[in-house]
């Protein structure tokens, strides 16, 4: 593979957003495209539509809306709707399809239900720790929708599918052949890829993660369960087996061109294995996780991005999918009592001016993570020691220099906690997603 590689995702968003009322467009003369949070799409036929996602409870109107500019009233011409994995963002507006399409027909893959079920088991936990990712981009969607007069606000549905595809489910309408494919990817053991064969157009979703091009988030810091490299690689090869043309993905614009297509696919499954491999190694030679996180980079012709995980958060996920919580670095590590617990007394035996001066040195030095730790011991045993308080804004404030600036294209979630992070320490509070929702 050539070094010369521009990787695509240079020039592509990273961040989601939610749906806004005239945030759409037309693919083609049968496709049409609503963004939120993430893509609805519809494919138009002579016989009835074709649906793909359906957004958040709460976006459904806005993706109606959107679609009707596009493409006339689309009342009662819906024949099918297809999500490509159980997430609430491609679920959650499907009743409110159905109510305007009687005989609505719902297709998802045969571990829908199990995802959703989980996904709602745990619905709480993580509308708290979203929060300070999601919580404001939240109340400027609230804030279109109130401008917009969208106020009685659609909610989130549950759905069940209709038809339940285990491997390959196809159907035609209206001539336009569909190709419903089971494939677990990045995000969801419940992923389908749809795949028209006349046009060579593949639907993706967020098979390879939230934004196209970037090394696949293994494990999301708001909470989730671990996602496999090897699956995740071995969908990659599912799509490249396809040939197709154009990607139309979970977010933002399509991906267009067979040959871009098979490079940048390529570039993220072999990616994928060169970490894989280099953990596993690693592994094996007796090497500690830090240790891996600090040594494994993805050489140039596999550069991929890291805006929404991390190649050394993916380490990680790798190491702890194979090995589980256990380190073998410490006792302590059995046992419930947390490091923090004895904060108290480090601060007693070295002194808060001390460890404030050693952290300041630290900054100084560009050590912001040490510094980071040092400040932690003492504002968890004196949460209103200003020196602390004022260095740590400004160790964090370095770190979101950086974020913002990481491999061209910042880091989503890196970028949110870090901004949270300067909220609190600015005396702000921490805010549930439940809270605005509500």
């Amino acid at each position: 593979m050539s070094t010369q590689r521009d990787p695509l995702y240079k020039s592509r968003p990273v961040a989601p957003a939610p749906a806004r009322f005239g945030l759409c467009t037309r693919i083609n003369d049968f496709i049409c495209l609503s963004e939120g949070f993430s893509n609805v799409y519809m494919i138009e036929t002579s016989e009835g539509h074709v649906l793909i996602n359906s957004g958040m409870g709460l976006e459904a109107p806005v993706h109606q809306s959107n679609l009707t500019e596009l493409a006339g009233d689309i009342d009662g011409k819906l024949k099918f709707a297809i999500v490509t994995q159980g997430h609430t963002d491609h679920v959650g507006g499907i009743q409110y399809f159905r109510d305007h399409n009687p005989g609505l027909q719902l297709i998802a893959d045969s571990h829908n239900e199990e995802h959703q079920t989980y996904d709602a088991r745990l619905g709480g936990f993580r509308q708290a720790r979203s929060g300070f990712r999601f919580a404001e981009i939240f109340k400027t969607a609230f804030k279109h929708f109130a401008e917009a007069g969208y106020t009685d606000i659609n909610g989130q549905d549950r759905p069940t599918a209709d038809i339940a595809v285990e491997g390959r489910h196809e159907f035609t309408l209206g001539g336009v052949e569909v190709v419903v494919i089971s494939q677990p990817g990045a995000e969801t053991n419940d992923s389908v890829i749809v795949w028209l064969p006349q046009h060579r157009i593949v639907f993706t979703g967020n098979l390879f993660g939230c934004p196209f091009g970037h090394f696949p988030n293994l494990v999301t810091i708001r909470g989730d369960r671990y996602r496999d490299a090897l699956v995740c690689a071995e969908a990659a090869q599912t799509v490249l087996d396809l040939e197709p043309e154009m990607i139309l993905y979970g977010h933002h614009e399509p991906v267009v061109g067979a040959d871009l297509i098979k490079r940048e696919v390529t570039a993220y499954r072999d990616a994928i294995h060169y970490v894989h491999d280099a953990v596993v190694e690693g592994m094996n030679k007796g090497k500690d996780l830090s240790t891996l996180q600090q040594e494994i980079a993805l050489p140039p012709e596999l550069e991929v991005g890291e805006g929404y995980g991390t190649v050394a958060w993916s380490i990680r996920a790798i190491w702890e999918n194979y090995a589980g919580w256990f380190k073998h670095e410490s006792t302590t590590e059995l046992y419930s009592v947390p490091q923090k617990a004895i904060h108290a007394d480090l601060l007693e035996l070295a002194g808060a001016d001390a460890l404030v001066e050693r952290a300041r040195k630290k900054v100084g030095e560009g050590s912001l993570e040490e510094a980071v730790h040092l400040l932690d011991i003492v504002l968890s045993a004196e949460p209103t020691n200003e020196p602390a308080r004022a260095l740590c804004v400004e160790a964090h404030e370095s770190l979101l220099e950086n974020a913002r600036t990481f491999r061209t294209t910042g880091n989503f979630w890196l970028e949110g906690w870090l901004e949270q992070r300067l909220r609190l320490l600015a005396g702000g509070k921490d805010t549930s997603l439940r809270e605005v929702i509500r």
